[in-house]
């Protein structure tokens, strides 16, 4: 008789009897309950892993679907496969590049030799209809690092020598779809028939994959323009391409022959220059008598606003400005006026938690030239108190208010747009793992807020993973929406970025319980931050925007 373990499924509560060495698909469909749509992956004690993943060992299992981030990324992972399978097959010299996220959807970025045609998208579309209907299996195979790079060198898919020859691991492993061969940092659903739903659309010079939607997967995301968005990550790509410095790899080997300095050093002033130049245009948009007033700075959690405001405004002064900040903070309603969420708690980032009317009111007689009485919130007792701060300002007084709603048109709604500047700040990653393994920038963000929380807030890791969901929900509703309203993009994440953050992460998020729901995020963080070259942080210099995470900045924050 075969030997049995124990698995105790999270989603049921209830634990069972199953054969030793069962797949997790075997188990999923031993079970009495349905997901509300289809199964992609699962957590194994608090482990993502693949339904093909085999128990041997008493285990805790919750299995997700795509409306989990975990199970979406696995989605989205299997079907990027799909799509360099079918470009593979119909045009064998092309090369495939999944860059970022944009547009609710992955921006690809084809190279055929030639310009992408209608008829190309088209023929690409039902190849792999034609893959899903087949229902391939996706095979993981487990192998010496070394045998996987000599089966890319052979494949001529250097991005991926690089990657794992670089990296520290004795062993990896390597999928195949078929006959075509690649690699994937995290785990693919067992079949091609697993992708339900997916499009394909023509996106200005590349084409835009388009997703299931997290909340309802029956549906694809809607696709929302971001020209400016894409503007920057363009540009920032065609200076990564220029430094040839494309994916990890070529960062690490980079490293290795010591050029971690010169990086540092470049991507230091490139991000200077670009302060530099929307503070001069900032100012040379007054030249014709009506003078910008109000520079508004917005963008979602850990983008590096704070920093960027007080560099931008020593730019500022270079061209003869006075800034003056106004903290949105100080304008919050009394705390019995704060309006709730849907679990009743308050919602101290909806933008009604602010005082409309009277921040506007003092905007509109400060730049009438009017002196006020700048109020101050007291958060200990949870309302406004003047402590006597008077405010004028003259012309060559330029306010800046760095906060979320800082684009929201209703913040400002009585302003004149012509007396304002909006400017939209985030780490928008734009080196990959390699050309089918994107970054996500929400990776960068959290990195950034782990270390900061643990440095200066005293928040463990685990906490800070277990608040990131409700901060990306209020980011959601309150920042992303308005994000193309502003008049310029500033992209604050750096190119060494990873390497710096990864012997400060690293301890941090070691230290998140192995029994805990949020040890399945630190470990996909640690799993994925070891691909990059560890870079001691000494050659940053005190105004970096990195060192208002790290400590040693020259700014008080």
């Amino acid at each position: 008789m075969k030997q049995k373990i124990q698995i105790h499924c999270k989603n049921n509560k209830i634990t069972k009897e199953v054969p030793i060495g069962s797949s997790l698909l075997e188990i999923y469909n031993s079970l009495d309950f349905r997901l509300p749509y289809p199964v992609v992956s699962a957590k194994v004690n608090n482990r993502s892993e693949g339904l093909n993943f085999r128990v041997y060992n008493n285990k805790d299992i919750e299995f997700l679907d795509i409306t989990d981030p975990s199970g979406m990324r696995t989605y989205v992972r299997s079907l990027c496969f799909i799509l360099f399978k079918a470009v593979s097959k119909l045009y064998p010299h092309a090369k495939v590049y999944m860059e970022h996220p944009v547009s609710k959807g992955y921006f690809c970025n084809l190279k055929l030799g030639r310009d992408i045609l209608p008829d190309d998208v088209e023929r690409i579309k039902d190849k792999m209809r034609e893959i899903i209907k087949a229902d391939i299996p996706f095979k993981r195979t487990e192998c010496h690092t070394t045998e996987a790079v000599r089966i890319f060198n052979e494949k001529g898919m250097d991005d991926k020598v690089r990657l794992l020859e670089t990296s520290d691991s004795i062993y990896t492993y390597y999928y195949t779809l078929g006959d075509t061969v690649d690699y994937y940092y995290g785990n693919l659903v067992p079949r091609t028939g697993y992708i339900q739903l997916f499009d394909l659309v023509e996106y200005y010079d590349g084409l835009l994959l388009r997703i299931p939607n997290k909340d309802n997967p029956n549906e694809l995301e809607k696709v929302i323009k971001q020209e400016k968005m894409l503007d920057v990550f363009k540009e920032y790509l065609q200076w990564s391409k220029i430094m040839d410095m494309n994916n990890a790899g070529d960062f690490n080997l980079a490293c290795e022959k010591g050029y971690a300095t010169d990086m540092i050093n470049v991507a230091e002033a490139l991000q200077e220059k670009k302060i530099a130049q929307i503070a001069d245009t900032i100012f040379h948009k007054g030249e014709n008598g009506n003078r910008v007033r109000l520079v508004l700075i917005a963008g979602p959690s850990s983008s590096g606003k704070t920093t960027f405001s007080k560099r931008l405004s020593i730019q500022l002064m270079t061209n003869g400005l006075r800034p003056y900040p106004i903290s949105l903070d100080n304008y919050f309603v009394d705390r019995e006026q704060t309006p709730r969420d849907e679990h009743g708690n308050y919602d101290y980032e909806s933008l009604y938690a602010l005082d409309l009317d009277l921040f506007n009111n003092q905007l509109e007689a400060l730049l009438k030239g009017e002196e006020v009485d700048l109020p101050r919130f007291n958060f200990s007792l949870g309302k406004k108190e003047y402590p006597g701060d008077k405010l004028k300002i003259d012309n060559n007084t330029i306010l800046i208010l760095e906060g979320i709603h800082a684009l929201n048109p209703e913040l400002t709604s009585h302003i004149p747009d012509a007396k304002k500047f909006k400017i939209y700040v985030s780490a928008l990653t734009t080196i990959s793992l390699d050309d089918h393994n994107w970054i996500p920038t929400t990776d960068n963000r959290l990195l950034r807020r782990i270390i900061r929380d643990f440095n200066y807030r005293g928040y463990s890791a685990q906490e800070t993973i277990s608040r990131w969901p409700s901060v990306r929900a209020g980011e959601d509703k309150w920042i992303f929406p308005f994000q193309e309203n502003a008049d310029v993009m500033f992209n604050s994440a750096l190119l060494f970025e990873f390497a710096v953050l990864r012997s400060y992460a690293e301890p941090i998020l070691m230290n998140v319980p192995r029994n805990s729901e949020e040890y399945c995020e630190a470990y996909r963080l640690l799993k994925f931050i070891k691909y990059f070259a560890t870079v001691q942080d000494k050659e940053i210099p005190p105004t970096s925007l990195l060192r208002e995470f790290l400590g040693g900045s020259s700014f008080k924050y």
